[in-house]
């Protein structure tokens, strides 16, 4: 770095872009500081130098000069500042974002503190990703499955939640979101506090979301109902419930939690409906021997597993 330039930078004659550029060299290694702070002691040395020069008695004459050397200062002072200021900027807004990633095996769950200490529940299939350290503008997440929110309050900092599809945006509340990739369903649950659901793709697709409520998706637009029944959020503690739930979505759950396929062949079990739970962790074969003590049904595994088929 030039010697002229950098004492027009202290002088306070360089140009905001100058600035920036002699600040981001500085900072590139401590060779370049101790470079920096020795010519700015020599540059401070020779302001006093200049000023001893001078008669060193006041005279009425010599206070606009006083006058102007404070006001140079001040400058200086203002000009770095604003520097500072839109390096900083600057650096924050083309820093590349450290990233954690939490996925869950099928049939898993776990429970994971944010940085900002929130609590989250993730579900079986699910993956969540997270900056190591939040911006003080926003909360973002990116979730590709469910997972249950018990968001720290912070009203200065929204908490927001990107699915594939949709946004879910909060202050500080408790709520699920449902959100498998390789699923056309989408929820959002209210237990406390409000939400506020938006579409990526029809940002006029906008739903404020009230305690005990969910948003979910019908015929391509999000609509609203009221949540009475509470037990199918339990599967943070482990279990599978169900409340005079049909067959097909029964299996179609047993899909999402186990990650495999399953293809129902006997459409006589199509018109049963179940109440019961099950452990997570029991396994799939276990759900499906106690469906049958009250469904017949007899089922088969291909040879790689990944497929059932209900006979």
């Amino acid at each position: 770095m030039e010697k002229e330039k950098l004492h027009r930078f202290f002088a306070g004659t360089t140009s905001i872009q100058e600035g920036m550029d002699i600040r981001a060299w500085m900072e590139a290694s401590e060779e370049n500081k101790r470079i920096f702070y020795k010519e700015r002691k020599l540059f401070d040395a020779l302001m006093v130098h200049d000023d001893q020069t001078t008669n060193n008695c006041i005279s009425t004459k010599r206070i606009p000069k006083i006058i102007r050397q404070w006001l140079k200062i001040a400058s200086v002072i203002i000009l770095t500042l604003t520097i500072n200021y839109l390096y900083q900027k600057y650096k924050s807004e083309n820093e590349v974002i450290a990233m954690n990633t939490v996925s869950v095996p099928a049939g898993q769950r776990t429970n994971i503190t944010l940085p900002d200490g929130t609590n989250v529940w993730l579900n079986a299939r699910t993956t969540l990703q997270y900056p190591v350290t939040f911006s003080q503008k926003q909360r973002t997440v990116f979730l590709k499955g469910e997972a249950y929110f018990d968001v720290t309050k912070k009203k200065k900092t929204p908490f927001i939640v990107r699915t594939d599809k949709y946004d879910i945006e909060v202050l500080g509340t408790q709520f699920d979101v449902d959100a498998y990739p390789d699923q056309t369903a989408f929820e959002t649950t209210l237990m406390k506090g409000s939400v506020k659901v938006t579409s990526q793709h029809f940002p006029e697709q906008t739903i404020t979301l009230k305690p005990h409520h969910k948003a979910y998706v019908k015929d391509g637009q999000l609509a609203v109902t009221k949540v009475n029944d509470f037990t199918p959020y339990r599967w943070k503690e482990g279990l599978i419930c169900f409340k005079d739930e049909p067959f097909q979505t029964i299996m179609e759950d047993f899909e999402k939690y186990y990650g495999i396929r399953i293809i129902i062949n006997n459409k006589k079990v199509l018109k049963y409906s179940y109440n019961g739970k099950f452990r997570q962790a029991d396994g799939i074969d276990y759900a499906l021997r106690v469906l049958q003590r009250d469904i017949h049904f007899k089922y088969e595994k291909a040879n790689d597993e990944e497929i059932i088929y209900i006979n």
